[in-house]
């Protein structure tokens, strides 16, 4: 199966005429706070879309900042036991969206899934997720990543003391 990359992410916005933007780093940015870095803003502006499956349905949840996705948060929502929420695996990810782990953007997939967007990204007028490369990220309005994505509104991300905790 092939990988897409920006070029394919940027025909698709092209084709789609989505007012967004393809930003090419010099650097690699494998990591919220690296692309913060690279762009000069704050971890809470990085968006990550993250694949679960819910009792084997995908779903993407789009998060911010460098708090992970509270799998117990998601089951309340769902309705079903922690344990029926799994991480998607990198061919998973790959069937799913086209794009390997760490560049997915947030639209544009291969297939069509449903989303979640964690509330805090909508506090930001742009934000910027996946670019579909290792050096890229997409600048987009949080209100159009919201709409285009008809992500449903759930807050999603671990309580910070929860990261102190744990490590994470």
């Amino acid at each position: 199966m092939d990988i897409w990359t920006h070029d394919d992410l940027q025909r698709y916005l092209t084709a789609h005429s989505i007012p967004a933007e393809i930003i090419h780093l010099t650097q690699h940015t494998p990591t919220v706070p690296a692309a913060a870095e690279a762009l000069g803003v704050p971890v809470e502006e990085i968006v990550k879309t993250v694949i679960f499956y819910v009792v084997d349905q995908p779903y993407a949840v789009l998060a911010n900042g460098v708090r992970r996705v509270d799998r117990r948060k998601l089951a309340e929502h769902f309705g079903v036991n922690r344990k029926k929420i799994d991480l998607a695996n990198g061919d998973q990810v790959i069937a799913l969206t086209g794009y390997a782990p760490g560049t997915v953007p947030p639209f544009g997939h291969r297939q069509p899934i449903n989303f979640l967007i964690e509330p805090g990204i909508l506090q930001h007028e742009f934000v910027y997720a996946g670019g579909g490369g290792i050096a890229e990220l997409l600048k987009v309005r949080s209100s159009d990543l919201h709409t285009l994505t008809r992500a449903t509104p759930l807050s999603v991300l671990e309580d910070p003391a929860a990261n102190e905790t744990n490590g994470a």
